[in-house]
């Protein structure tokens, strides 16, 4: 064992923060600033501890995806069930570590500017913490029990963030729609998960891994595949599951930031992750996994370019990021899906934060109502431009690394369809990212604001992200001898080449998207209103999302509905009909009868007698029969 007080408290990195959600709950919860100072001190213990055990993981190669290290305790035990919960400590929990706790603590700094004109201040923190517990508690999770409970308890903490302005419609609405849409996911991760358990007798992900190399039966790995697949596909943000995730912008800016960035909605993707073996056993869920990611990112990608909400571009951002990911793993890369999730975590935490400094400075989110911001928020425009440098790929960018990796790993599996859509997918990036960089901080201003820059305790997270979003590619360059691929992989570690045709195309891919969306809204060359007119019915389809979430809507209306109020008729009158007939016969009968209960002793003699009568006749019948 080595020596490590991070690896020795692992149980404290998610404990931290519940204990901070507990005292702000029923401590300091009066006091403001206690409730800040308790948030940040919780979170920023997880961290340190995080930050030890990544250096151990990266100064014992020993410590490999086969060779973790496990700390468990009895959880459940009878007949036929054993449940541990347990920490897995290996190098993909460590990366994960660093980057929830890191982005996490910068996303609590920043928070105290940002909401301090809130009502509801330590509320607010101490939901910030039960949400760092729960994903923290995910990620060092052994077995998919344990980790199925901290998979739900993140669900309800975004239920809690996402509306806490729960007195706007929207906002309720919009944690309804998360909560419920990831209900209908994790029921598939779960019926997944308990098939593993019934048909492998374990939870554990270890015991997983060597069971499934050694199965035969495709069709049960199949199955059980695709539904744990589910999970990932509402939390991740997936089609056809992703209508939740945009309209989470409905919460505070510090919350679409955590969830957006390195937190929720990287949960499915590291769960794809940490259980590849099972997706990769058969070429069915795993090609599943390559073009649902494949489809999602330039899904969302179209949808972005025709957006006017400064958020809902990041998110829609977010959806097509995530797609990225998820397609990496399908094509059979845990280093390029990982090393995205990690480069992404930086650059969109910064690009949301940035919002939240406009917004908080501006009060307005329609890009087209801003402009000339540059002047007045000089860091924040700075440090937005980084970050969108970064997404589009730029060298030496963060996305440049990660991105162009995700392109090799895919041309070089074979899948050439998936790589061209990748491409695209990446100029559409550049040129969506742009146009609303563009159109906020550039030209002249089209309305009446006063921007001034935010305060200290927002800018300086701001550039410490735009700082990692310059150099935090460099860990997975190719040129680096030990880089990301050494311990970030599945099987054996597989170094990748300097691809300068893949590099050059998408350096080229990037810049030629920056470059038309300075023509259309910098230059205005090109009229944006002339191409949304001309071709308005697709403008029309990509401004309403494809339609999707109408189209729910729609069957939830007539069909859940109608199916509800059908199953209510029958409830009522056939379940319920039955059951009330049966108690007004009972009833009926026993009304009638008691007319026969007098309490006359010559009445009860008479029946009597007429009932001997009765039945001295029955029995006579066959007796009188037999002698004729």
């Amino acid at each position: 064992m080595v020596d490590s007080f991070g690896i020795n408290l692992i149980w404290l990195v998610p404990l931290a923060p519940l204990i901070g959600f507990v005292l702000i709950t029923f401590v300091t919860y009066r006091s403001r600033m206690l409730s800040a100072l308790t948030a940040i001190l919780s979170v920023a213990i997880s961290f340190v501890l995080s930050l030890d055990v990544l250096r151990v993981i990266l100064t014992h190669p020993e410590i490999t995806m086969n060779n973790p290290l496990e700390k468990a305790v009895e959880w459940l035990k009878m007949n036929g069930l054993f449940i541990e919960m347990g920490a897995l400590i290996d190098p993909l929990t460590s990366i994960m570590l660093f980057v929830v706790t890191f982005i996490s603590l910068l996303v609590v700094i920043y928070s105290v500017g940002y909401m301090a004109d809130d009502s509801r201040f330590s509320r607010f923190f101490s939901f910030l913490c039960l949400f760092v517990f729960s994903m923290l508690g995910l990620v060092i999770s052994n077995n998919y029990f344990q980790m199925f409970v901290f998979w739900e308890l993140v669900g309800l903490c975004s239920y809690l963030l996402i509306g806490f302005y729960f007195y706007k419609e929207s906002a309720s609405d919009a944690c309804k729609k998360a909560f419920i849409t990831n209900r209908v996911a994790d029921f598939g991760f779960m019926i997944g998960v308990i098939i593993l358990f019934i048909y492998f007798g374990t939870f554990n992900f270890g015991e997983l891994a060597v069971a499934i190399s050694n199965s035969q039966d495709l069709a049960l790995l199949t199955l059980a595949g695709i539904l744990v697949f589910i999970g990932p596909i509402g939390k991740s943000g997936q089609f056809p599951l992703h209508v939740w995730l945009p309209d989470a912008m409905e919460g505070p800016t510090p919350v679409s930031a955590l969830i957006h960035a390195a937190t929720m909605v990287a949960a499915g993707v590291y769960l794809l992750a940490r259980g590849f073996i099972l997706f990769a056993s058969t070429t069915t869920v795993i090609n599943l996994v390559a073009y649902v990611g494949g489809f999602t990112a330039i899904f969302a990608a179209t949808i972005a370019i025709t957006q006017r909400d400064y958020k809902r571009i990041l998110a829609y951002s977010t959806l097509s990021q995530l797609g990225y990911m998820v397609m990496a793993i399908g094509v059979g890369s845990i280093t390029a899906g990982m090393f995205h999730l990690t480069t992404h975590a930086f650059f969109k935490a910064l690009m949301f934060l940035c919002a939240g400094s406009v917004i908080h400075a501006l009060h307005k989110q329609d890009i087209f109502e801003m402009g000339g911001v540059f002047k007045d928020m000089k860091i924040t425009a700075v440090t937005m431009i980084i970050g969108g440098l970064a997404i589009a790929g730029i060298p030496p960018f963060a996305g440049f690394w990660s991105k162009d990796e995700i392109l090799l790993v895919t041309l070089e599996n074979g899948y050439t369809g998936l790589y061209i859509i990748a491409s695209l997918t990446a100029f559409l990036t550049a040129f969506y990212m742009f146009r609303l960089i563009f159109l906020v901080f550039f030209g002249e201003k089209r309305s009446d604001f006063e921007g001034h820059e935010s305060p200290l305790t927002m800018t300086v997270p701001l550039m410490i992200l735009a700082f990692f979003s310059i150099v935090g590619g460099f860990i997975g360059a190719p040129f680096l001898e030990k880089g990301f691929s050494s311990f970030i992989y599945f099987g054996e570690p597989h170094h990748p080449e300097p691809n300068l045709m893949i590099m050059g195309m998408s350096t080229i891919i990037a810049v030629a998207g920056i470059f038309l969306a300075w023509l259309i809204y910098i230059k205005k060359a090109i009229s944006a209103e002339k191409i949304a007119n001309q071709f308005k019915p697709i403008y029309t389809l990509l401004y309403n999302k494809y339609y999707i979430d109408e189209a729910y809507q729609w069957f939830f209306d007539k069909i859940v509905l109608n199916l509800s109020a059908l199953c209510n008729l029958f409830d009522r009158y056939v379940v319920d009909g039955v059951a009330h007939s049966l108690a007004w016969i009972i009833r009926t009968t026993g009304t009638k009868g008691r007319y026969i209960h007098t309490g006359s002793l010559q009445t009860y003699a008479l029946v009597l007698f007429a009932a001997i009568v009765v039945i001295v006749i029955f029995l006579a019948g066959p007796v009188v029969g037999g002698v004729q």
